[in-house]
Order: C-alpha cells, then sequence, then structure tokens
C-alpha cells in the first residue's frame, strides 16, 4: 500500500506535464499552405539588414527554407549545401532565402562564417514562421522546423518539403526545379 501511494504523486505530476505539453504543442502547430495556393507573403530583414519583401521577387523561382538555429550542425549541414549549390540554383532562375526565428546580428555571424551567399530573414516576431505553419513552440522555447518551399514566379507553393534531410535537400531541390520549371 505504501508503494502504492507513493507512486500516486509521480503519475499525477507525468500525467500534468504531458498535459501541458499537448497543450503547448497543439497551440503552436498551424497548417501550412498548400501546394497551389498563393505563397503568405513576408517582409523580413537579412543578416545585411537589407528588407527583404516576397513582393520583390516576382516572376522568379523562390527556395524558401525554414531552419531551427544557427550555427547548429544540422542547420549548418543544410546551409552549406545550398551554397555550395547555389550556382546551379541561380542557373534554374531561383533564389535562395534561409528564414529562421534568430536575429539580424546571429544570422550575420552565421552567414559570414560559412560565407553563406544568400540571404538568411530574421523572423524574430514568429509571423512568418506561423503564416507559413513552421513555427513551433515549447513553453519558453520556440523554432521554425525544418521545412521548405518552393515558390512559383507567379507567387504561388509550387512545392512544400515538410520533411527535409539536410545533407541531401539542396540537391533534391535543385531536381523538383528542373522538373517543375519545364512544366508551365
Amino acid at each position: 500500500m505504501l508503494k502504492m501511494n507513493l507512486m500516486t504523486p509521480l503519475l499525477i505530476a507525468l500525467a500534468v506535464v504531458a498535459v501541458l505539453l499537448a497543450i503547448f504543442w497543439t497551440q503552436s502547430v498551424m497548417a501550412a499552405p498548400k501546394v497551389g495556393n498563393q505563397a503568405p507573403s513576408f517582409d523580413l530583414f537579412d543578416q545585411n539588414g537589407k528588407q527583404q519583401k516576397l513582393a520583390d521577387y516576382a516572376g522568379k523561382w523562390v527556395v524558401l527554407y525554414f531552419y531551427p538555429k544557427d550555427d547548429t550542425p544540422g542547420c549548418t549541414t543544410e546551409a552549406c549545401s545550398f551554397r555550395d549549390d547555389y550556382y546551379k540554383l541561380r542557373a534554374l532562375k531561383a533564389e535562395v532565402m534561409g528564414v529562421s526565428l534568430d536575429d539580424v546580428k546571429s544570422h550575420k555571424e552565421f552567414a559570414e562564417k560559412y560565407s553563406l551567399p544568400f540571404p538568411l530573414l530574421a523572423d524574430t516576431g514568429h509571423k512568418t514562421a506561423k503564416d507559413y505553419g513552421v513555427y513551433r513552440s515549447y513553453g519558453i522555447f520556440s523554432v521554425a522546423s525544418r521545412q521548405t518551399f518552393i515558390i512559383d514566379p507567379e507567387g504561388k507553393i509550387a512545392k512544400h518539403y515538410a520533411s527535409v534531410s539536410p545533407k541531401t535537400h539542396s540537391s533534391r531541390i535543385i531536381k523538383d526545379l528542373q522538373a517543375l520549371s519545364k512544366n508551365p
């Protein structure tokens, strides 16, 4: 009987934690825009303090990739893969932009450290991550989940990658852009 009485508070505490995590997770997950729908607009500053708007890229393919945190292993691998394939992507008339919840200063340090030639957008207000359904909040900790959207020249979502492998993602994007740009 004594053993059961000691376990009861622990079980109650675990149940409360599980319920709180479920509440935070449920509140933080929003739907991503569907393929074929208009891409949500954004107006964010890049690592150089330059304002970047989706509208400025009308008529171009845009690879908008979201990632959790500057200078972490998976995010560095992914960013450097895009860097290494940057000219192949530009040859396909595509612009690459990374987005995380980090600030401009963090993006600047990250971009300089790894010689990233494309804009890293600071979504410190979380609006863009929420609009694209990639915002995740775990209580006091929040991130943009690793997902990518290809936006076509008309500003519509052409492809959504809800699951991304940092090592191979850039080459997959190139193959998909080649196929997408052949289909009017």
